[in-house]
């Protein structure tokens, strides 16, 4: 063959290949989760190709999950064909979550099965723990999926189809192009509309055979979705669902404008998958105890949940920090502005929540004085600042509740819900009462409102809009905040808001949950964390409990003598307060038992906010609705 016949076959291959390379696949996927009472999705996936390797990814960094933690190690029974022939795959040795397929030549579509195993037990974090028991489930998409290398999320397009099983309901913000019925058995056939893998990834389907639709608001839809393992458990007072209605309310008033086409509460109430929040833009996923609304306890317990993923929609899916904003689901995120992401979403929420009804007044000071307790008895910032705490981030949300104290957890929620606090007080100071933080959201999250769209932002601006609302030293405010190692917790807001937090002996009812003569939390006064069975889970070091010997993982046998239970402890504090008598505690270690002695009589320690009438109460006008 003649050297320029040579040179344009060439050209007609690169021609062709720059072609294929250059348009955004279209891939279809489906999946059928008939089989989700068993914990396992089957799915199969068409994806173009040319040949060569086709480089596919598993989705690793999971929005809002802040850590690449995608369960690539639940896929199973993967296996690639073209042309009806089996096609060698080989995982790449850098990086478990990517896979190469050898495509052969002729070939322009690879079809790939897969199945997800979904944990039976509370394994695994996040969307990864267990999510479906024998009447519901909840399918995170990018658990069944794969994606071809070189492309955004969002320039890939994805035309998805579902399978339910006969008689089950569902909820999702992805929108639908046609539902049906097939099969002997009735099984739900769902086809959506053809979406970027972004939208996909980010619209999870709630199912199950108890399902709940509740509208909150019109213009745009926003209802709840809630699938739960009983009917009684949907059954809340009609009061439940009008504080939720009353959420959405306050929230555009908080906000002054929307970024959803519409908006879907997935709420799961089971007692067999696990337990989080996680946002989406149009959406959330969440999951309490199957009696989370009809049980009151359980219900106050959680009633700050739905508030702040709700949040989140503004504040981290429309507004997000610019190194969370990663083309894809494989370039690591950065979490260093997660004192923003998640610390003001903590904030926002918790007001909302007050706002709404949710909770009144007094319950939402209760639980804020447990916040501020809990930061106040945690000696870990004498070493690690909040910063770090955002910057550690993908290690320390997988950390054990042992040691928390000294080794710290991600604070970054509920110290800068006192942070953001503190912004709101300064604001409010500053303006004479003429500005709040609720202007400064009005700026960074409101109009005009628009359908899902990522608008990124760095440090400098979330500094120079606080500066628009009102002129502060905020760079040197929020440095100190981030930086600095205590001692204490950062209590200004509380103070500034006219209350102070104190303790006393009496549990309010927030901190006692519900539980009765069975509870009793000894971490304000000996220093210790207990389960129900005398399981120590932390100690606090510096408190008497630590400075004794003791420390998480051991187990409290008796006290003064007595088999423990919470009321024998609770009488041994009691009696200590007028004995000198030092308090002895009978623990067991790895097997071996010890009697520890405390010089111990503080009584029990319970926090609580109470006024300061020389200051303004400006805590009760931040809770006050709109």
């Amino acid at each position: 063959m003649k050297l320029s016949s040579i040179l344009g076959v060439v050209c007609v291959l690169l021609s062709s290949l720059f072609s294929w390379s250059a348009t955004p696949p279209t891939v279809t996927i489906s999946v059928d989760a008939t089989s989700a009472p068993r914990k396992i999705f089957h799915a199969k996936l068409k994806i173009p190709a040319a040949p060569g390797d086709l480089t596919l990814y598993y989705p690793k960094w999971i929005p809002g999950e802040h850590a690449p933690d995608g369960p690539v190690i639940d896929l199973a029974g993967l296996k690639f064909t073209a042309s009806g022939k089996l096609l060698k795959w080989r995982r790449d040795l850098l990086d478990g979550f990517t896979i190469h397929v050898e495509v052969p030549p002729g070939e322009n579509e690879v079809n790939a099965e897969l199945d997800f195993l979904s944990p039976a037990t509370f394994e695994g974090g996040f969307s990864a723990g267990s999510s479906a028991t024998d009447k519901m489930a909840v399918i995170s998409w990018n658990q069944v999926l794969l994606y071809p290398k070189g492309w955004k999320s969002d320039d890939l397009t994805y035309v998805a189809s579902l399978k339910l099983p006969p008689g089950w309901k569902y909820g999702t913000p992805l929108p639908i192009a046609s539902k049906s019925l097939t099969g002997q058995n009735g099984d739900t056939q769902i086809m959506f509309q053809p979406a970027s893998l972004t939208t996909l990834v980010d619209s999870p389907v709630i199912t199950g055979e108890y399902l709940k639709v509740v509208k909150l608001a019109d213009d745009p839809l926003v209802e709840m979705d809630v699938a739960a393992d009983s009917a009684a458990a949907l059954l809340p007072p009609q009061e439940v669902w009008d504080h939720y209605k009353n959420l959405v309310d306050q929230a555009y008033k908080l906000f002054g404008a929307h970024h959803y086409r519409d908006y879907h509460f997935l709420y799961s109430l089971s007692d067999h998958v696990a337990h989080f929040g996680l946002e989406h833009h149009e959406s959330d996923d969440s999951r309490v105890d199957e009696r989370g609304l009809v049980d009151d306890n359980l219900r106050k317990a959680e009633a700050s949940l739905l508030p702040h993923e709700y949040v989140h929609s503004w504040n981290g899916k429309f507004r997000r920090p610019a190194d969370l904003a990663t083309p894809d689901y494989q370039q690591p995120m950065q979490d260093d502005l997660l004192w923003v992401y998640e610390g003001l979403t903590n904030y926002l929420g918790t007001v909302l929540t007050a706002r709404s009804g949710l909770l009144t007044p007094e319950e939402e000071r209760d639980d804020l004085s447990m916040t501020a307790a809990a930061l106040d008895h945690t000696p870990g910032r004498e070493w690690r600042n909040l910063q770090d705490t955002a910057d550690a981030a993908p290690q320390l949300y997988f950390s054990p509740h042992a040691w928390q104290s000294w080794r710290r957890g991600t604070d970054f929620y509920e110290e800068d819900t006192l942070n953001w606090l503190w912004a709101d007080v300064i604001i409010r100071q500053q303006s004479k009462g003429k500005k709040t933080l609720d202007d400064f959201c009005h700026l960074f999250h409101g109009a005009p409102s628009t359908a899902p769209m990522v608008k990124p932002y760095t440090f400098e601006d979330v500094v120079n809009t606080l500066n628009q609302v009102v002129p502060y030293d905020w760079r040197g405010f929020w440095t100190e905040r981030l930086t600095n190692h205590g001692p204490g917790a950062p209590l200004g807001g509380i103070e500034g808001s006219g209350w102070k937090l104190v303790y006393d002996e009496y549990p309010s009812e927030m901190e006692r949950g519900g539980e009765g003569r069975n509870f009793i939390d000894a971490a304000y006064s000996i220093g210790i964390d207990l389960r129900e069975d005398g399981t120590i889970t932390d100690t606090i070091e510096g408190m008497p409990a630590a400075q004794a010997g003791i420390g998480p993982g051991m187990k409290l046998i008796a006290v003064n003598g007595r088999r423990y239970t919470a009321e024998v402890l609770r009488d041994a504090f009691r009696a200590g307060k007028s004995d000198t008598a030092p308090l002895e505690l009978l623990v067991e270690n790895t097997d071996y038992y010890k009697t520890y002695k405390l010089d111990y009589h503080g009584g029990e320690r319970y926090p609580h906010l109470v006024r300061d009438e020389s200051k303004p109460d400006l805590l009760s006008e931040i809770y006050k609705a709109k």
